[in-house]
């Protein structure tokens, strides 16, 4: 252990001298992290984790080829990295050791708006050194929520997400604020996230449905959102069906979805 932390202690924040020797080491913690870095460091010697290239992973093509590690203590000290970004990964030891070390840590907090998706890219962009990427990164989100707005005749209405394991997004959401991009009413009751059971849907069918998740394929096969009730009910009332991809992290690809959500309205 001795030897690690002395190992360990030898990462340190990109400077000068080091930048001339050789391209800034990124490591990301979670699949999360894969996806901002590949975004805005594709040039960086990147160490992802290793879900990077999961079917669930918007940027899984730009992994192709490039390094994937767990993210431990021991990874670290190997690759010794130069900027660390984490949404939830990262084993406490490796955490301290890195804060007690110096190194550069990016967090991307949980964003439940797309204010809070911006934030999240101008913090990791500038962590990373490339400010000006994430503000390209952040401009173009924003282009791509104006073309997902409705236009002024169009009527959305309102839509209940669900996902296969019978769960559904209220109020204080990500899934929230897609819907409400899109111009759709969130027929949720009520806040956060809560199971919806098969039996209200069969009482109570709402008007559309917006489906997550359900293109995993071996993700809760017996979910109640795959019940054959829930499947009659939603039978012509399905707004979108939003990929796995679009949806496990709080990031600009959550535009993407809203845009979905218009072209299927």
């Amino acid at each position: 252990m001795r030897r690690l932390a002395g190992a360990l202690a030898g990462m340190t924040v990109l400077g000068a001298g080091v930048a001339e020797a050789r391209p800034l080491r990124v490591m990301a913690l979670d699949q999360c992290a894969d996806q901002y870095v590949l975004a805005l460091r594709p040039d960086a010697e990147l160490a992802l984790s290793p879900r990077a290239d999961d079917p669930d992973a918007w940027m899984r093509q730009a992994a192709a080829g490039r390094r994937r590690v767990r993210p431990t203590l021991e990874a670290a000290i190997a690759f010794r990295p130069d900027v660390v970004v984490r949404y939830w990964g990262g084993e406490p030891r490796l955490l301290a050791r890195l804060a007690a070390t110096g190194v550069r840590v990016v967090t991307i907090e949980d964003a439940t708006d797309f204010k809070g998706i911006r934030a999240d890219i101008r913090a990791v962009s500038q962590g990373l050194g490339v400010p000006e990427r994430g503000e390209a990164l952040a401009a173009r989100m924003d282009a791509t929520l104006r073309n997902a707005a409705p236009g002024p005749a169009a009527r959305p209405g309102s839509a209940l997400y669900l996902t296969a394991g019978g769960f559904t997004a209220g109020r204080g959401t990500l899934v929230d604020a897609i819907l409400g991009a899109a111009g759709f009413a969130n027929a949720a009751a009520g806040p956060f996230f809560a199971p919806v059971s098969v039996e209200r849907i069969a009482l109570f069918p709402p008007a559309r449905f917006v489906l997550g998740f359900f293109d995993q394929v071996r993700g809760d096969w017996r979910g109640p959102g795959r019940h054959p009730v829930v499947q009659r009910s939603a039978r012509g009332r399905v707004a979108a069906r939003l990929p796995a991809a679009a949806l496990t992290c709080p990031a600009w690809f959550a535009a993407d979805a809203a845009a979905m959500l218009k072209a299927g309205a």
